[in-house]
């Protein structure tokens, strides 16, 4: 199973969490591309630090929103959206390439997550910038999603992927960061539902059912409060129940 998070979303002087210390806990780094956060210095410092730790590179593309943090949905042209996403991507694949890498794989941010999870026309936007770019890049989503679809229907990987600090409606979806019990914060909590989406492949909704989760790779926020210290639960409740974090790409 992959542990993934998201980092490198500070902006100049600005950081939010702590790269470094999640850096040693995860196996996988979807490292923010300058448009909804970070900047070149900060692209600079997460791809050296990945890089010495061994930790696989995705690009977390967004929309070009950065007063808003990604979080809030544009409605783009399709060329627009898709050129969008290719010069992020060969941006942070430049900062890669210095230290003997490249970006790994590719996933949507914030508002574009949810939007290419069901919006046909900016999913084949990020279909067609990956398909362009390097098609052997694998895309993170939410499985089932039409960013999944369209990707496979265009011979793409596609890894899905689970949130154990965030909280699930009974359809199976997130529920809107709007929503006051959007987040899971206790790290405790974090990590038992870490391990049962590893080992049982499912998740507990807010209603109590059991939702399926059949992914492949588990995210943790970086600016979710407490980060490090569910990462270092989750780790460790992985561990012992006998996964190993591995990066999927």
């Amino acid at each position: 199973m992959d542990l993934n998070a998201d980092l490198g979303e500070g902006f100049g002087i600005w950081r939010l969490g702590d790269d470094e210390a999640l850096l040693d806990l995860i196996s996988s780094a979807n490292v923010a591309c300058g448009f909804h956060a970070g900047d070149p210095s900060t692209m600079h410092r997460v791809c050296a630090a990945a890089a010495d730790r061994g930790v696989a590179v995705g690009a977390q593309v967004g929309y070009r929103d950065l007063a808003g943090f990604g979080r809030r949905h544009i409605a783009y042209d399709f060329a627009e959206l898709r050129d969008e996403t290719i010069y992020q991507l060969g941006a942070l694949d430049a900062f890669c390439r210095l230290f003997r890498t490249r970006v790994r794989y590719l996933k949507p941010h914030g508002a574009l997550y949810h939007a290419a999870a069901c919006d046909e026309a900016q999913a084949a936007a990020l279909v067609a910038a990956v398909s362009g770019y390097d098609h052997e890049l694998p895309l993170l989503c939410p499985p089932g999603s039409v960013l999944a679809q369209l990707a496979t229907g265009a011979g793409l990987r596609v890894v899905a992927e689970g949130f154990a600090d965030r909280n699930y409606l009974p359809n199976g979806s997130l529920v809107p960061r709007t929503a006051a019990n959007a987040l899971v914060t206790d790290p405790e909590e974090v990590a038992v539902r870490a391990v049962r989406m590893a080992t049982e492949r499912t998740v507990v909704a807010v209603d109590g059912s059991v939702v399926p989760c059949q992914v492949e790779s588990i995210c943790l926020h970086g600016d979710t409060p407490g980060a490090v210290r569910c990462a270092e639960l989750v780790r460790a409740a992985l561990l012992d129940a006998g996964v190993t974090p591995t990066p999927f790409a």
